[in-house]
């Protein structure tokens, strides 16, 4: 089965050894993104909410270069430096995401590259 790798400069590239996703067959596999800027780099600055949601536009620009959309989502995974956003995640996901939700892990973690609050990653099957 033939890979495609996905790039697109609407989202940050790549700071390590892997592709902004991968795809096989009709599933597409995205890479972790952080909450940085793809125009400047830098990690955005507020509120988790703010983090949270570049996180998302990040993952949306990697899943619309493959050739999807968040409704071929069918699992996110979430780092969270604190479990206490928990919420904040869930009512900014709500704004991405239309019922039925995608299957979804959340897991806390100690740290995250350059000090990000947040990282995700997702699972996306092209119709």
């Amino acid at each position: 089965m033939s890979r495609q790798y996905i790039h697109t400069p609407k989202a940050p590239a790549a700071i390590g050894t892997y592709s902004q996703a991968v795809r096989v067959g009709n599933t597409v596999y995205l890479s972790g993104q952080t909450p940085l800027d793809p125009a400047t780099g830098q990690l955005v600055e507020g509120p988790i909410e703010v983090q949270i949601r570049r996180v998302f536009d990040n993952l949306k620009a990697v899943a619309e270069a493959a050739g999807g959309d968040f409704s071929q989502v069918v699992k996110v995974h979430v780092f969270l430096v604190d479990l206490a956003n928990f919420a904040k995640l869930s009512e900014v996901m709500q704004t991405y995401f239309q019922p039925p939700f995608p299957a979804r892990s959340t897991i806390e973690v100690k740290g995250l590259p350059r000090g990000a609050q947040v990282e995700m990653d997702m699972i996306m099957v092209l119709d």
